[in-house]
C-alpha cells in the first residue's frame, strides 16, 4: 500500500477533544495531553480510517486555498504516525 492509499486514524488510546475553557483543541492520551496549534485539529479530524491521505489533502486544499497542504499534511501525519498518535 502506498502512502497515498493510507487511511490514517487516531490510535486507540488517543482522543481528539476541544477544550471550551481554553478554546483550544487537544489530543488526550494516557498520562499525556498535547495542545494542537494551527490547522492540526482540522487534519486530525479527517483521520477517521475512511479518508485516504490523498482525500485528506484534497479536502484541506479546498478549505485552505493557496496553503502548502500537499507537502505539509503528509509531513505532519508522518510525524504524528512516528509518535504513535495515528496509525
Amino acid at each position: 500500500m502506498s502512502d497515498a492509499d493510507w487511511r490514517p486514524e487516531l490510535s486507540r488510546s488517543v482522543m481528539l477533544r476541544h477544550d471550551r475553557v481554553r478554546d483550544t483543541d487537544l489530543l488526550l492520551m494516557p498520562e499525556r495531553v498535547v495542545v494542537l496549534h494551527g490547522s492540526a485539529a482540522a487534519v486530525l479530524r479527517l483521520c477517521d480510517g475512511e479518508h485516504t491521505l490523498t482525500a485528506i489533502v484534497a479536502e484541506l486544499s479546498e478549505a485552505f486555498p493557496g496553503a502548502p497542504v500537499g507537502t505539509e499534511v503528509p509531513e505532519f501525519l508522518g510525524r504524528v504516525r512516528k509518535e504513535g498518535w495515528v496509525r
